[in-house]
Parts: C-alpha cells; sequence; structure tokens
C-alpha cells in the first residue's frame, strides 16, 4: 500500500482550527507526511488573512503540502483583479461582499473599513492597498487538483466523462448533484469538500471533508490510506465507515 495522504476540508477563515488541524496531521503522519487542503481557505470565519499567512509561512517551511483552490478562494481573487462581485453559480445572486457569503469578514480581516454606505469601488481601492501582494500571488498560483494514483483531491468535484485537463474551472469548484450521481462511475477515490456537512463522511467512490467550518463547526483533518480514511480527533484518529449513498 501506498503512502498515506492527509487531507483538510474547507477551513473558511479560522486560523487557530487550522493550526490545530496541522499538528494532528504531525503527530499522526510526522513532518514529512503529504498533505492537501481541498480549498475555501476563505470568507465567513474570522481570519482569512492569518490562514493565508500561516499556509505561506508553512510552504516556506517546506511543509510537503499542496493547497487546492475552492470557489471562495477564486470570488476573492476575482475581486482583487477587477472588482467582481458577482458570480452566476450563485443561484441567489448575492454578491460575494455579503455576510451569508462571507466576504465581507475576508475583507475585514485585511482591515478594510466594509460600511455599506461606502462606495464599492471604494473598497476595492483599499482592498488592494491592504491585501499583501504575496496573498494575492499566492491565491494566483492555487491549483485545482491533485491526481495521484488512484485518488483525485478537487474541491467539489469534476464531470463525469470529461478528461481533467478539459474540466471547466467553475465545474472544478462549483459543482454537486451531476459529480454526485456517477462518482461511483470514476477512475478515482474523490476527495473533495464544498457541501457542508454536520461531520466529515465517506460515501465509497468519494469522502466529503466539508464538516462546517463556514458556519462555526471544526473544520476535518483525514488520513487517507488506500480507500480508507481515518478522522484525526484531538485524541487519535478514528476510522470514517464507509456508508451508502442516499437516495
Amino acid at each position: 500500500m501506498s503512502d498515506p495522504i492527509y487531507a483538510i476540508g474547507d477551513i473558511h477563515g479560522q486560523r487557530d482550527w487550522l493550526e490545530d488541524l496541522l499538528q494532528r496531521v504531525d503527530r499522526d503522519g510526522g513532518p514529512g507526511a503529504q498533505l492537501v487542503l481541498l480549498g475555501d481557505l476563505v470568507d465567513r470565519g474570522p481570519d482569512s488573512r492569518g490562514v493565508i499567512d500561516l499556509l505561506i509561512a508553512e510552504a516556506a517551511a517546506g511543509r510537503n503540502m499542496t493547497v487546492l483552490a475552492g470557489n471562495h478562494d477564486v470570488m476573492f481573487r476575482r475581486f482583487l483583479a477587477d472588482a467582481t462581485v458577482h458570480d452566476a453559480n450563485i443561484k441567489s445572486g448575492l454578491p460575494w461582499p455579503h455576510r451569508r457569503l462571507g466576504g465581507l469578514a475576508t475583507l475585514q480581516s485585511y482591515g478594510v473599513d466594509v460600511d455599506e454606505r461606502r462606495p464599492m469601488a471604494e473598497i476595492h481601492a483599499d482592498t488592494l492597498s491592504a491585501v499583501p501582494k504575496a496573498h494575492g500571488a499566492f491565491l494566483a498560483g492555487l491549483p485545482y487538483w491533485l491526481e495521484t494514483e488512484d485518488k483525485l483531491f478537487v474541491h467539489a468535484g469534476i464531470v463525469p466523462g470529461v478528461a481533467l485537463e478539459d474540466q471547466r474551472i467553475d465545474d472544478l469548484i462549483w459543482i454537486r448533484d451531476a459529480f454526485y450521481d456517477a462518482a461511483q462511475d470514476l477512475p478515482w477515490l474523490v476527495v473533495h469538500g464544498h457541501t457542508a456537512l454536520e461531520a466529515p463522511r465517506h460515501f465509497g467512490p468519494r469522502i466529503d471533508l466539508d464538516s462546517g467550518a463556514g458556519y462555526g463547526r471544526m473544520p476535518t483533518a483525514a488520513r487517507i490510506e488506500g480507500h480508507a480514511a481515518w478522522v484525526l480527533e484531538a485524541d487519535g484518529p478514528r476510522p470514517l465507515p464507509v456508508e451508502p449513498e442516499a437516495g
């Protein structure tokens, strides 16, 4: 069996919890353990800036780590690029700098005044001044998937029947039902986040590690060996049992 791979689900601006999870990975797998973060580093939580600071520092220190892009990271990146606040994938039509989506919390973590009476152009200009260039470069450089021999790590999922290199970015970071309905036909175990659950779940062909950090719940770190998984709890690893897909 190949060496285990560790994965961390959506963080959503929770730096303190991320520090805790990184320590759990180190205790279980040692300092050289391969680690994948599944995206959604920012928004909703109190310290998106701190999350990115921490990950930049961990990468500089040589951690064996791949950080993937999630839809919230891409929305932040697009706002930095050209003040884009709307995304056609958001069915509610709400703009990214809205409390429900969490963009306001991200801007506040950088010290930006987000008073709703201020024009968005002013908020954008202040954001460009407040966000370190290294943070923008970090976000711009995030890959969208990591493929191993028998596993695929991705934020949301993929369109079945489409080669990885031909997948649309929007699908990789936003897809849900079309992927879930056909996951059993894919050639990998797919490890993803994006859809917040009360707790991580192993559905057989896919594992969802988004345990709801965006809604104030502890994010999840897991060890993946073959197609088996263990959740790294505070007191040690717990097997994540396979359960049938609903419906």
